[in-house]
């Protein structure tokens, strides 16, 4: 049974001395009524998620996965920023360079709430790259589900989302911004604290972020209404949906004297 979060239940509040390292998942984006990336049964329209986010997938049948992402694009264009996007977002002001926020979505929620230290670990929906040459990924609303499929400019070759597949590594980027806040609060000195907010924990690397946090000597913070797999390795579980508990550490924050 889900508990209902409870205010009293926040450990100590945040302040502007305070170092923050977030990491987001499906869970805070679903708030704002976006399906989660893959169904219960692991399908999409009868297809293995693979067929559609893999580099095989891809070179098997392009029609079907820009289908597919082009759908995506479309229902995501159609939401809009939740409550707890808006509170992480105003951290960010409140903290500035304190601040990161590490998200494996690829839907923009965050940055059209107004987030800009943020870093997408799973590349975006909004960006477009060749599958072949080296094509500086750009900027793409366009919501192509039929042929002819987009090509490259420079190339010829198919155009592709700039999402990282399943068997592609993470951008070595974003990995090192979560290394690089972590040792910058080390050498500070100052407090910090790891908050994890609707994912599962089970998607490597985000899955190690709490533990490197940990030995860092962070305190690590869960905001879900269920228990992750990962529950054990954190200090605190919030128990209750982004929407209200993000909202409440801002209301909680206190500047220091």
């Amino acid at each position: 049974m889900t508990q209902t979060f409870d205010p009293a239940d926040l450990p100590r509040a945040l302040d502007d001395k305070t170092w923050l390292l977030v990491l987001t998942g499906a869970g805070v984006s679903a708030e704002s009524g976006l399906p989660t990336f893959r169904a219960s049964d692991g399908l999409w329209e009868n297809h293995h998620i693979e067929d559609v986010a893999s580099p095989d997938g891809f070179r098997r049948d392009p029609e079907l996965v820009w289908r597919f992402y082009g759908e995506r694009r479309a229902g995501a264009a159609k939401v809009e920023p939740n409550a707890g996007h808006l509170a992480l977002a105003e951290l960010e002001r409140r903290l500035g360079e304190r601040f990161l926020l590490v998200t494996q979505n690829v839907d923009g929620l965050h940055g059209r709430a107004g987030s800009r230290r943020y870093v997408e670990l799973h590349g975006s929906l909004w960006r477009t790259r060749c599958s072949s040459c080296d094509l500086v990924p750009f900027d793409d609303h366009s919501h192509p589900v039929e042929p002819p499929l987009p090509m490259c400019p420079n190339c010829g070759a198919l155009l592709r989302p700039d999402i990282v597949w399943f068997g592609e590594a993470i951008p070595y980027h974003g990995d090192f911004a979560v290394r690089e806040h972590i040792y910058l609060a080390r050498l500070a000195k100052e407090r910090l604290v790891f908050l994890a907010a609707g994912t599962s924990g089970n998607v490597w690397p985000a899955s190690s972020y709490v533990s490197r946090a940990a030995d860092a000597g962070a305190e690590t913070w869960l905001a879900d209404p269920g228990v992750p797999a990962n529950r054990g390795a954190f200090d605190r579980h919030l128990r209750g949906p982004a929407t209200v508990v993000l909202p409440a550490l801002v209301e909680a924050f206190k500047p220091s004297a």
